[in-house]
């Protein structure tokens, strides 16, 4: 805990640093990124190099401004939805499934989940909320109409991680666009809301499974906390939380804090799963640091997917 006090302190001296009126933060990080990503795979590896891509991770998320982003894709992290199927298993046949998806953008995320659990478990009453805060984006994503030409939306790379087969299963062609079919949108209950607000879980109920992925990165640390732990309260009683693309730091003190366990079952495989968060670091401040077993913490910190509490 000192040397992350020490280490704080001197990222937030380097971030006043100014020359003639400018930070130099911007053009450092952009310099080192374009290093970081033409060092060979064995070297970022090494402890020294990590070590110095923490610090550079801590410049990007203390200079960052952050603005929420629509961009995804559809079957964004596969151990993610690997894992949402075993747990949708679990439950007894012909029985309720209550799920929600906080910050669902345009539904790529909604109906790759929806598509998931009910190719699996086809008797499973699912009853799926999706919320967000943006109006124009609720919209968008209620159509479930995805044009195969850029939009303001998103580009053609949100079907990049699909194969043809799976395409031609969840979409219905119409000229230049796809549309859901029928039986994945069935049942979707949209919200426009903010997950941070206290009525949320009113509004909601309980679930027995929560998603909350990809969007609290976005948000300064302190509202990410607070909202977060509003999050938590919409969690049945030993329901299961998943919580990606976020401040580690953070998603780990609360976990602590709540008393949330950290679930093992491909717990590396959706760490590693999402090559965009990846992709970012250690330059952006959407990034995510590479799984590493060396930390005494590695089991909560790494972990995206944890069961609440059973009171």
């Amino acid at each position: 805990m000192r040397s992350a006090r020490i280490l704080d302190s001197l990222l937030s001296r380097m971030i006043r640093i100014r020359v003639l009126g400018k930070s130099p933060i911007g053009a450092y990080l952009r310099v080192n990124s374009w290093l970081w990503n033409h060092l060979p795979r064995s070297l970022t590896t090494l402890r020294v190099i990590r070590s110095y891509g923490i610090i550079l991770h801590g410049l990007a998320r203390l200079q960052a401004i952050r603005r929420q982003s629509f961009g995804t894709f559809f079957f964004r992290n596969r151990p993610e939805l690997e894992l949402i199927r075993r747990l949708s298993d679990q439950k007894a046949k012909s029985s309720a499934l209550n799920i929600s998806v906080l910050g669902c953008s345009i539904g790529a995320e909604v109906y790759s989940i929806l598509w998931t659990i009910r190719s699996a478990r086809p008797d499973l009453k699912v009853i799926m909320h999706a919320v967000d805060i943006s109006k124009e984006a609720l919209e968008f994503a209620q159509k479930g109409v995805y044009s195969l030409r850029t939009t303001e939306f998103h580009d053609v790379s949100i079907f990049e991680r699909m194969s043809e087969e799976e395409m031609l299963k969840i979409f219905v062609k119409e000229a230049d666009h796809l549309k859901i079919q029928p039986w994945i949108k069935e049942g979707i209950i949209w919200h426009l809301g903010d997950a941070g607000r206290p009525e949320i879980v009113n509004v909601l109920g309980p679930q027995d499974i929560v998603v909350a992925n990809r969007f609290l990165c976005h948000m300064d640390p302190p509202d990410a906390d607070r909202c977060l732990r509003n999050i938590a309260r919409l969690v049945k009683p030993s329901g299961y939380l998943f919580v990606s693309g976020i401040d580690l730091d953070i998603r780990t003190k609360v976990a602590r804090d709540l008393g949330w366990e950290p679930l093992r079952d491909l717990m590396e495989d959706i760490h590693e799963g999402d090559s965009c968060l990846r992709g970012h670091w250690p330059c952006g401040y959407t990034g995510l640091e590479p799984f590493n077993k060396r930390r005494h913490d590695w089991n909560i910190r790494y972990a995206s997917v944890f069961q609440c509490p059973s009171c």
